[in-house]
């Protein structure tokens, strides 16, 4: 059969990270994911002091609610100070952005992203034949946005603009000033602001506050990043407009229906309990990244970096300019997986993540300085 024009193009990065599972040799050390330290269910049932599990098993199986319980709702609009009748409840972050792109496909429409980013969202945009229109996040600039280009890109067919801060891959962070300054843009002409913030509030350095406060903004949130429960596969959005929830809220029963109850009592839980969640994945975070500091300093002839202020990955970029891939594919030989640049559209860098392998990531850190030492350091003074 030939291809569709609605066929979605290969998920480089899903296809990529994959091999964490099935790679021969076995994947070792995981420095290419963008999640932060795992948590058992065991480890997180106990956060409560086992008082919960009684009350799980005597759970009704049943579907919930297409906004979402009432109780998580409530624990969501809580970390917020806003109402619960203004949190959504979703199947992940990628539920909410796919609702995004399906409401503003219309006629003439655009949508303005940041590149790189979630490859999804160019996917969902090209296949519901929605214009994209992407703003640039540079290394000479530090990965910062710039206002001014994301004022030049929008018109009066644009949907929404989409920002991401902490940014994935860069970790690149939106300041208060410049999320205002967006903030009200968009609000005199109408068109969204979509703050992602699945990675608030992990920062290392300065500390932003979440765009909820703002009210014009969409604000989307999950359990995969910062919160660090990748498997509950639970998100949010807090939408203060009440014509875009009830329109989200529709969406939603034709989509996916609703969260598994159990994975909402878990998410209630853990949102009970997110000072530590929180705790844990900061130190780990802080911890690897001063590993880094040290690592980019010493290997400053190969590879180059821009130091994250927020989230749990870099985008650092091989010196001379070459595709990271075949970088990577060498780097799987030794069991340490990084994620090439061309995953994200921009093939002389990759992700390293410093939070998803936990106290495992110094020694796939050694095992990778290793390489360049003798790899790569090694073969240049052969050549020579």
């Amino acid at each position: 059969m030939g291809q569709s024009e609605h066929d979605l193009p290969a998920f480089l990065l899903d296809q990529w990270l994959d091999q964490t599972r099935n790679a021969d040799p076995k994947i070792e050390y995981d420095l290419g994911s963008s999640t932060g330290p795992v948590w058992t269910l065991r480890e997180l049932l106990a956060l409560d002091g086992g008082k919960v599990n009684e009350a799980l098993l005597d759970t009704e199986l049943l579907y919930t609610g297409a906004t979402g319980s009432q109780e998580l709702r409530g624990a969501i609009a809580a970390m917020y100070g806003v109402d619960p009748d203004n949190v959504q409840v979703v199947t992940g972050a990628s539920e909410a952005l796919l609702m995004l792109f399906f409401f503003a496909s219309e006629p003439a429409a655009n949508v303005v992203i940041p590149n790189p980013g979630l490859p999804s969202n160019d996917a969902m945009a090209k296949a519901l034949n929605v214009e994209t229109r992407y703003y640039t996040l540079r290394a000479e600039d530090g990965f910062r946005i710039d206002l001014g280009e994301i004022r030049r890109l929008v018109d009066r067919n644009t949907r929404f603009v989409l920002i991401n801060s902490p940014h994935n891959p860069t970790g690149a962070v939106v300041s208060d000033t410049e999320m205002e300054t967006l903030h009200d843009f968009c609000a005199d002409r109408g068109v969204q602001l979509v703050s992602d913030e699945v990675y608030h509030p992990i920062y290392h350095g300065l500390q932003v506050q979440s765009a909820a406060r703002l009210a014009h903004a969409t604000v989307l949130g999950d359990f995969s990043k910062a919160l660090c429960l990748s498997g509950l596969r639970v998100g949010w959005m807090v939408e203060r407009d009440s014509k875009r929830r009830a329109r989200y809220t529709n969406a939603r029963s034709y989509f996916t229906v609703s969260n598994t109850v159990l994975g909402e009592r878990l998410a209630t839980l853990a949102l009970q309990n997110r000072d530590a969640i929180y705790a844990r994945g900061r130190l780990v975070a802080s911890a690897n990244l001063a590993l880094l500091d040290n690592f980019f300093d010493e290997y400053s002839d190969i590879v180059r970096w821009v130091r994250p202020p927020g989230g749990m990955t870099a985008f650092p970029w091989l010196r001379d300019g070459a595709d990271a891939r075949e970088f990577c594919l060498r780097l799987i030989k030794r069991g340490v997986l990084l994620t090439p640049g061309d995953c994200f559209g921009m093939p002389g860098h990759f992700r390293l993540g410093f939070a998803a392998s936990g106290d495992r990531f110094p020694r796939g850190l050694e095992l990778l300085s290793d390489f360049l030492r003798t790899e790569v350091r090694g073969r240049a003074s052969a050549i020579a």
